[in-house]
């Protein structure tokens, strides 16, 4: 266990931010999930934005790598594009 008071902080704020980071990826990762279900073309063209611009924001505050953010849209555009 940790013996400094400074020591106990960072354990404090490491585990917040963890938990803060867990939400926002699983959150991410559920609507790449459902966009990937969607069977509809206007539905998918319209909830693709939405979905590209999370990952922009995941990978700006280094949530998610943002090559691994580029792979997936570059994978969900192929998507939407074949339907």
């Amino acid at each position: 266990m940790a013996n400094h008071q400074s020591a106990i902080k960072r354990i404090r704020q490491s585990e917040k931010k963890r938990l803060h980071n867990k939400y926002y990826a699983k959150t991410a990762r559920n609507a790449v999930r459902k966009l990937r279900a969607m069977s509809d073309v206007n539905e998918a063209k319209e909830f693709f934005p939405k979905v590209s611009s999370m990952l922009d924001r995941l990978a700006k505050i280094n949530v998610i790598h943002k090559n691994k953010a580029a792979n997936i849209k570059s994978k969900l555009a192929l998507h939407v594009n074949s339907l």
